[in-house]
């Protein structure tokens, strides 16, 4: 069983959560917490712990300083975050301290068990031991990036999704590709890809610039600003 610490100030949304977990074969809640300092606590007592599922905004701290506390106390035990924390400078945050996943509040049941459903692929896939081939490398990067909702073609990450999403939503404006890849720190190709991939879904709308000479430039606004 992968044993989960559930993480969330408010107590009930804690419980609900903690229920979503339960209904997943294989996993198991050990624990829920309240504030950092609970779950820091519980990560002490609870040393066999697999995943902590953490929201962001904690009474206390916040969610990512949970993790960096977890890091220099020694913990390696994986994260999930699980918040309405929806700013790009968050989610990129989160990424460079490790976190695994992030899912953003609201969710349905669905999308916590695609999240937990990729995790148990990852560790399947890690449990085997061993020296890794190319092919082995890019089994254990696709259980990360496995799709977080339907629709999401294979080869996209969901992460990289959500950071694209969120800094087309917090924009004032439309933003031609080179300026989302400044904002989110991808590559212009991959900003490029993900902007056509929300225009073919309808939740962006292509828009064009025209300069004084040469072809017009493609810049994408949030659907419901357009």
């Amino acid at each position: 069983m992968i044993e989960v610490l559930v993480v969330d100030d408010d107590a009930r949304v804690a419980r609900v959560n903690a229920a979503y977990v339960g209904k997943v074969p294989g996993f198991h809640v050990a624990a829920e917490a309240h504030s950092a300092a609970d779950a820091l606590r519980q990560l002490e007592l609870l040393p066999h712990l697999d995943l902590v599922l953490l929201d962001h905004y904690l009474p206390d701290d916040t969610g990512l300083e949970v993790v960096q506390e977890m890091r220099r106390r020694g913990h390696q035990t994986d994260v999930i975050m699980v918040t309405a924390a929806r700013d790009v400078s968050t989610v990129q945050a989160a990424m460079r301290q490790g976190a695994l996943q992030y899912l953003v509040k609201p969710f349905a049941f669905a999308g916590l068990r695609g999240k937990l459903e990729a995790y148990a692929d990852l560790r399947r896939t890690l449990d085997g031991g061993g020296e890794a081939e190319q092919a082995d490398v890019d089994r254990i990067f696709g259980a990360l990036s496995a799709p977080s909702e339907p629709g999401l073609p294979k080869g996209h990450s969901p992460t990289t999704a959500e950071l694209v999403r969120q800094a087309l939503m917090n924009a004032e404006g439309p933003l031609s590709a080179q300026e989302l890849a400044d904002r989110t720190g991808v590559s212009r190709q991959t900003a490029q890809r993900y902007l056509k991939l929300l225009e073919r879904t309808g939740r962006a709308r292509l828009t064009l610039k025209y300069g004084d000479a040469g072809r017009p430039e493609h810049r994408y606004v949030w659907a419901t600003r357009a």
